[in-house]
């Protein structure tokens, strides 16, 4: 999982549980090295007490002479006492080593090499200030400091076998100590960070079974809202419970704003519709009473009144749409009877070929007989609305062909045309209402962009769906219902 696909939770836990780390990690090295310091301090002073009682006061500024007054009886310059874990060696001005040595944990005493004489001899500086000398494996590392009395040099010094095992020993102590604080911490973060963004975690539960509704079309209720335990504005999640309250408020609003503006205009439309249906019958019948008798009347007045009657029939079908779609959106029920989708079938491309001769009209079906539940009479004008479509807007000559399959648990409806496309600037919104306006399909003036809108109500409303995919020679609409 990559950094930004990390929840809030676990770059909380994992940063804070970093921080502490490194916190431990600084604090420890600090220590480490405070102690390795004080002991090696520590170290270097029992070095230069050594030293100092080996050569004498003098060497240090004490008194002159050859010191023998002021020293122990059992001490003298030529031969230092013996300490456990200490080394002494005496080297005379012309490079005789008069003695040397270090003193085991079990009080044995080890003579020093030749070469080992040497390398003190080349790396202490006889100013009596301890230095490391690391002595081989078998002896390890020293302090050792060198002073000069008489002629005669003195080296004392001191294993830090003992700095190291107490240094060593204390990194083990503190990376386990560490570990454990550090596991512990991440334990006592995990269950703190989840506990404190509990109120986070119902907030985005609201965000998200809200963002599950439907709210495109229809009655919406917002139910769902912040509980106002977590709504307190003096913390960070309060004020983002409270906002979101206050979205969703203000969202139920408009959109309920927006249900009731629909709600009144398919009641005005239903009603308009509904209202225009008798003047129009009253307009069409005068008509064709008025072109019914044998009165004479100029070549105009037969003309106007044919006209009449002929605009009269295309407003009322235009109405009658209208009413059909304000009663589809307004949910009104359909019939639910077994449709028989293959005699339907037959019966709309019969029809098509003796409304128009020009087009060339096939019919592509199973053996077997495919049936949905529905209403009859609107699955009808599905299909005669399509046909309708491609007769409309396709030249003479092009081949239409309605095919009908089972796929699945769904019906398969396709009405496929050789026509010249649609433009795909008119495709988006081909389903719209009053959808008009493409050059490449020829739209006749007598469309009134209604069918194919329709079509999708109907074919909705069927708990089916309806698609369109066109390219210049090939133009398919498929429609989908559930058996």
């Amino acid at each position: 999982m990559t950094r930004g696909r990390w929840t809030l939770r676990r770059t909380l836990v994992v940063g804070t549980s970093v921080l502490v780390a490194l916190a431990f990690i600084a604090m420890s090295v600090a220590t480490i090295l405070a102690l390795r310091s004080f002991a090696l301090d520590r170290l270097d002073q029992q070095v230069r007490e050594g030293l100092s009682f080996a050569v004498g006061r003098d060497a240090f500024g004490g008194r002159g002479g050859d010191g023998g007054d002021d020293r122990p009886p059992e001490m003298d310059a030529t031969n230092p006492a013996p300490r456990i874990g200490a080394l002494q060696a005496v080297v005379d001005a012309d490079g005789t080593v008069e003695r040397s040595g270090y003193t085991r944990a079990d009080g044995t005493e080890v003579a020093l090499s030749d070469e080992q004489v040497a390398l003190l001899r080349s790396s202490v500086a006889t100013d009596g200030t301890p230095t490391t000398v690391d002595l081989g494996a078998d002896f390890g590392a020293f302090r050792v400091a060198a002073a000069v009395d008489d002629g005669v040099t003195v080296f004392a010094g001191n294993s830090q076998a003992d700095v190291t095992a107490t240094t060593s020993a204390l990194i083990v102590i503190l990376v386990a100590v560490s570990a454990v604080t550090l596991l512990v911490a991440v334990l006592g973060l995990s269950l703190f960070v989840r506990r404190s963004l509990r109120p986070l975690d119902r907030v985005a539960g609201v965000a998200e079974r809200v963002s599950t509704l439907s709210l495109s079309a229809g009655s919406v209720d917002i139910p769902d809202r912040v509980a106002p335990s977590d709504t307190d504005p003096t913390t960070e999640v309060g004020r983002v419970g409270a906002s979101l309250n206050g979205l969703l408020g203000h969202v139920q609003s408009s959109l309920a704003a927006r249900q009731h503006s629909e709600e009144q205009l398919r009641r005005f439309i239903a009603d308009a519709s509904h209202e225009l249906r008798t003047p129009l019958a009253s307009i069409r019948g005068y008509a064709q009473l008025s072109l019914g008798e044998d009165a004479p009347m100029t070549p105009t007045q037969a003309r106007s009144f044919d006209r009449i009657e002929s605009e009269a029939q295309r407003m009322a079908s235009l109405v009658d749409d209208l009413l059909l779609l304000a009663r589809l959106d307004a949910g009104q029920p359909l019939r639910r009877d077994e449709v028989e989708l293959t005699l339907l079938a037959v019966d709309a491309v019969s029809d098509a070929q003796a409304a128009d001769a020009t087009h060339e009209w096939r019919l592509d079906v199973t053996d077997d007989l495919i049936s949905v539940t529905g209403d009859e009479n609107r699955l009808r004008q599905v299909v005669a609305n399509l046909l309708r479509n491609a007769q409309t807007h396709t030249p003479p000559g092009t081949t239409v062909t309605l095919s009908l399959a089972r796929e699945a648990a769904e019906a398969v409806l396709r009405v496929a045309d050789t026509g010249p496309g649609i433009d795909q600037s008119v495709a988006e919104r081909l389903f719209d209402r009053f959808a008009r306006g493409d050059d490449s399909r020829n739209r006749d003036a007598g469309s009134t962009g209604l069918g194919l809108s329709i079509a999708q109500a109907i074919t909705e409303a069927h708990g089916g769906s309806i698609s369109v995919e066109s390219a210049p020679g090939r133009t398919v609409f498929e429609v989908r219902l559930p058996e």
